[in-house]
C-alpha cells in the first residue's frame, strides 16, 4: 500500500471537506442570515483515520457508522471516488444537498448507518454484528464473508449511556467483528474533555472483553523518541494536560519551542533534539499524534488478525492541519475568509480549482489507478436487496373472551407450527419481558439464538416449566436485558438486514407499552434510516390496572401518530389483529414509489415499520366477520361497527381495549337517541395521515380527493355529536371533529393512574360506559338516558 498515495488522499480530503463547509458559510448566498455550520475542526481530527480506513483497510462487506461531525469527510471521500456530485457538495446543508450528518435515506452516496443522534450510530454496529452472526448461523443464508461492523466515535459520545448498555449486551451475546475507533481529540462543544478519560475507557472496554489498542504517537513522534533525549520528550507529552496541549497547538511552533525549552532545555540530548527542528517542523512533530498519522493508523488496523471486538483509542488534534487547530472554541468555529485564503495557499490549491477532486495532485493518473484498486469500492454500491417473502393467510377468531396480547401470541404460535418462509425469517426479541408479552409459545417452538448451543438445565433436570429456554444457532429469538434502547437498536439493525447483508428478516420486538418512551430516541433513529420491523407495545394504558401509574401508558398513541416511518395500530378484537398482522408482514417488505393511493391517500407502497398497541384485558369477541368493509377498514384505520342512520344524533368513536364500554354505552343510548353510531378506530395514525394528505391534494387542485375517514363521516348530519374514547391521551381522537365540523367530546387519560380494578380506573378517568352516557346527557341536547 503506497504511503505517498494515502498522504495525497488525506490532504485532498482535508481540503475538500473544509472547502465544502467554507463555501456553505462564506460564499453561498445566505437566505436566512444564520450560520450554516459544518464542524471543520471535528472533520480535521478524523481525516487521517478515515483515509487509512477507507483506502487501505475496509473490504466491501464491512459496514461503517461515521461519527456525525465527520460527515464532510465522508462526503469528500465519496466525491473523490465519483459517488457524490459537485452540485450536492456545493449545496451542503442546503435543501437537497449533502446532509449535515450521514443519512441512508437522504444522501445519494453509500451510507451504511445514519448518524446524528449522538451515540446511537456507535451502538448499532454491535447489534449489526449480532444480526450478521444470526444470519450466518442459518441454513438458508449461504456462504458469505463476514464483515466488520465499525463505528467512528467522537470521544464526547462516550458520555452517552446507550453505549454502555450496548457493551453489556454485546458481552452477553459473544460479540465479534466489531471495531469502535475513538477520535480522542479531547475537546467537546463546551470545553476540554476531563483528564484521564482514556484510562477509564480502557478499563470499561477491558471489563467487557474488548481488546483495546491505544494509538497515541505518530510515525514522526516514534522516530523522535528513538533519538537521544527522546524518552524525556515522550514523558513530557504523556504528562501534559489536555488543555495545555490544545493551547500550545493553537499557538504554534515558536510557542512549542519556548515551552519545551523552558521545561526540558539545558538537558543536552533533548535540547539538541528540539534545536534540530525548525518551528514548523517542531509543530508538525508535536501535532503528529497517532490518530493524525495515516501510516500509524494503517499499521494499527492491519495488526488486528482476529475477530474479537476491538476499541482503537486514537489520539488526535481537533482541527489538525488547519489554523484553528487546538483552539478551545473550535468545535463550532469556522475559519474566516482571511484564514481560508492563507490556508488555501498553504494547501497549494489554485484559485478556481477549489472543487477539483485532483487539484494540485502531481501524478493524477497514478492516483486514479490507485483509487481504482481500493478494495472497499471495488464492487461498486454495497446496498443490497432481497426478494419479498410471501405472507400466508392469517385467520384468528375466537368464541371466547381473549385479549389482543393473547391473540398476538396465538398468531405467532400458529406461524411457528408451520414451515412457511415467513416463519423461517421471523426473528423475535424482547427486553426481558418475553414471557409476559406472550412470546413464550413462539420461543418454545423456535428456540433462542446463540452462536454456541446451550441446553436448558431445567429441561435436563426434568423441572416443570412453561419456558423451554434452549439456546441454539438455529434459534429465532434474541433475548435482551431490560434496556429498551438496545431493543430498538437491535430492531433497527435487523430491520436493515436485507440492505446490509442481502438477507431479509422480519423482526418483531415486544416491550411494555409505557417503556416505548425509554427507547424513543433509538426508535426514531431506526425509523429515520428506514429499518423495517414490528414493535408490539403491550400491555398498555390504565387497563393494566393493578400495576399502577408507573406501568400505565398515556401518550404512546400520540407517539404512534407522530413517528415518521411507523404505522401505528390499536386493535380491539382478535380478528382485527389477524387482518392487520397479515397486512403488516407485507407492508414491512414494500419499497415502492411514494405515490398516494387515491382510495386512502396513504403512501402504502413505500412500506415502513409497524407499531401494535395491545392489551392484556380479555374482552368478548364479535361473531365471525369476513366482509370486505371490515377487513379493509381495519387496515385503513376504521370501520362502522354500528353504522349510523340518516338522523344520527351521536356517534361514539373508540380505539382499542375500551370497545366494550363504547358498545355498552351505545346500546343504552339507542333507546333515547336516534341512530346512534359506533365507529371502530383501529389506527388514528393512518386515518389522520390520509386525511391531511387528501387535504393537501385538494389544495393543489384535485377536488375529488377524499380520505377514508372523510368517506366514513360524509353522511353524518351536521347536528351529530362525536364522543371519542381511548385508554390513552384524548388528543389521539379529538381531531375527528375537524373532519366534517362535528362537535366533539374527547374522553381519555391525561394524568398518571394508580392501582385498582379496571372498573375503578375507567370510572376515575371517565372512559367507562357510564361516563360516556354522562357526557352525552350533560353536553348534548336530547333525551336523558
Amino acid at each position: 500500500m503506497s504511503t505517498d498515495h494515502l498522504k495525497t488522499i488525506e490532504q485532498r480530503l482535508l481540503w475538500l471537506s473544509h472547502w465544502m463547509i467554507h463555501h456553505a458559510n462564506h460564499i453561498r448566498p445566505k437566505v436566512d442570515g444564520i450560520k450554516i455550520g459544518g464542524h471543520q475542526a471535528s472533520s480535521a481530527s478524523m481525516v487521517s483515520i478515515m483515509t487509512a480506513l477507507y483506502f487501505s483497510v475496509l473490504r466491501p462487506e464491512d459496514r461503517v457508522a461515521v461519527k456525525p461531525h465527520a460527515s464532510p469527510v465522508f462526503h469528500a471521500i465519496q466525491y473523490l471516488m465519483g459517488n457524490q456530485t459537485r452540485e450536492k457538495m456545493e449545496n451542503f446543508r442546503g435543501f437537497g444537498g449533502v446532509q449535515s450528518y450521514p443519512s441512508r435515506t437522504k444522501d445519494i452516496d453509500d451510507v451504511d448507518f445514519s448518524t446524528g443522534s449522538v451515540g446511537l450510530g456507535v451502538a448499532i454496529t454491535s447489534f449489526a454484528s449480532l444480526v450478521q452472526d444470526y444470519i450466518a448461523a442459518k441454513s438458508w443464508s449461504g456462504e458469505k464473508p463476514l464483515g466488520r461492523m465499525i463505528a467512528l466515535v467522537g470521544d464526547a459520545e462516550l458520555d452517552e449511556g446507550n453505549i454502555y448498555e450496548a457493551l453489556q449486551e454485546g458481552w452477553k451475546n459473544d460479540l465479534r467483528n466489531c471495531w469502535w475507533i475513538i477520535d480522542y481529540n479531547r475537546q467537546s462543544l463546551d470545553g476540554i474533555v476531563r483528564e484521564g478519560l482514556f484510562d477509564r475507557v480502557e478499563k470499561i472496554f477491558d471489563a467487557f472483553s474488548w481488546d483495546v489498542v491505544r494509538v497515541k504517537y505518530g510515525a514522526l513522534q516514534r522516530a523522535a523518541f528513538e533519538e537521544p533525549g527522546g524518552d524525556r520528550l515522550r514523558q513530557w507529552i504523556d504528562d501534559c494536560s489536555n488543555q495545555e496541549y490544545s493551547a500550545l497547538t493553537f499557538m504554534g511552533g515558536a510557542v512549542w519551542r519556548k515551552r519545551l525549552m523552558d521545561d526540558l532545555g539545558d538537558q543536552g540530548d533533548v535540547t539538541a533534539l528540539i534545536d534540530r527542528r525548525s518551528d514548523d517542523e517542531l509543530a508538525a512533530l508535536m501535532e503528529n499524534l497517532g490518530g493524525n498519522c495515516t501510516e500509524t493508523m494503517v499499521e494499527a488496523f492491519a495488526a488486528i488478525d482476529h475477530d474479537r471486538p476491538t476499541c482503537f483509542l486514537a489520539y488526535t488534534i481537533k482541527g489538525w492541519g488547519t489554523p484553528i487547530a487546538g483552539h478551545k472554541d473550535n468545535h463550532g468555529g469556522l475559519m474566516n475568509k482571511a484564514q481560508m485564503l492563507e490556508w488555501q495557499k498553504h494547501m497549494g490549491v489554485a484559485e478556481g480549482e477549489e472543487w477539483e477532486p485532483f487539484a494540485n495532485v502531481a501524478d493524477v493518473a497514478a492516483l486514479k489507478a490507485f483509487l481504482d484498486q481500493v478494495p472497499f469500492f471495488a464492487r461498486g454500491a454495497r446496498r443490497y436487496t432481497d426478494d419479498k417473502i410471501e405472507v400466508p393467510a392469517i385467520e384468528l377468531s375466537s368464541d371466547r373472551d381473549i385479549s389482543t396480547q393473547m391473540a398476538f401470541g396465538k398468531v405467532l404460535d400458529d406461524l411457528s407450527k408451520g414451515d412457511s418462509k415467513l416463519a423461517e425469517r421471523i426473528v423475535t426479541t424482547s427486553p426481558d419481558v418475553t414471557g409476559t408479552t406472550n412470546l413464550g409459545p413462539w420461543v418454545n417452538r423456535r428456540k433462542l439464538f446463540a452462536r454456541k448451543a446451550l441446553a436448558d438445565a431445567f429441561i435436563e433436570h426434568r423441572i416443570p416449566s412453561t419456558a423451554k429456554w434452549e439456546f441454539t444457532p438455529e434459534g429465532q429469538h434474541i433475548e435482551l436485558g431490560i434496556a429498551e434502547m438496545n431493543l430498538f437498536l437491535l430492531l433497527g439493525a435487523a430491520g436493515l438486514s436485507h440492505s446490509l447483508f442481502g438477507e431479509r428478516l422480519i423482526p418483531i420486538g415486544t416491550v411494555y407499552d409505557p417503556f416505548v418512551c425509554r427507547g424513543l430516541d433509538a426508535l426514531n433513529y431506526a425509523c429515520y434510516q428506514d429499518a423495517r420491523f414490528m414493535i408490539v407495545g403491550t400491555p398498555s394504558g390504565v387497563t393494566l390496572a393493578p400495576e399502577g401509574g408507573a406501568h400505565q401508558s398515556i401518550g404512546t398513541p400520540l407517539i404512534g401518530m407522530s413517528q415518521d416511518g411507523l404505522a401505528a395500530f390499536e386493535p380491539a378484537f382478535a380478528d382485527e389483529l389477524a387482518v392487520i398482522m397479515e397486512w403488516a408482514f407485507d407492508y414491512l417488505q414494500r419499497d415502492g414509489e411514494g405515490d398516494p393511493d387515491e382510495r386512502t391517500w396513504l403512501r402504502d407502497e413505500t412500506g415502513g415499520s409497524v407499531y401494535l398497541r395491545l392489551s392484556t384485558s380479555p374482552i368478548e369477541q364479535p361473531v365471525k366477520r369476513a366482509d370486505e368493509d371490515f377487513r379493509q377498514g381495519a387496515i385503513d384505520g376504521a370501520y362502522w361497527l354500528r353504522k349510523p342512520g340518516p338522523n344520527c344524533e351521536v356517534v361514539i368513536a373508540y380505539q382499542g381495549v375500551v370497545a366494550p364500554e363504547a358498545i355498552k354505552a351505545a346500546g343504552q343510548l339507542a333507546g333515547n337517541r336516534r341512530d346512534v353510531g359506533v365507529l371502530a378506530v383501529t389506527s388514528a395514525d393512518r386515518l389522520n395521515a390520509g386525511w391531511t394528505a387528501a387535504q393537501r391534494a385538494r389544495s393543489r387542485g384535485n377536488r375529488a380527493a377524499q380520505s377514508h375517514i372523510e368517506r366514513l363521516m360524509a353522511d353524518l348530519p351536521g347536528h351529530c355529536k362525536l364522543i371519542t374514547v381511548i385508554d390513552g391521551h384524548p388528543a389521539t381522537l379529538a381531531w375527528l371533529g375537524g373532519v366534517a365540523g362535528h362537535q366533539t367530546i374527547p374522553l381519555g387519560v391525561e394524568h398518571f393512574g394508580q392501582t385498582g380494578t379496571i372498573g375503578d380506573l375507567y370510572g376515575h378517568f371517565g372512559i367507562d360506559a357510564a361516563s360516556i352516557i354522562e357526557k352525552v346527557n350533560g353536553l348534548t341536547p336530547g333525551r336523558t338516558v
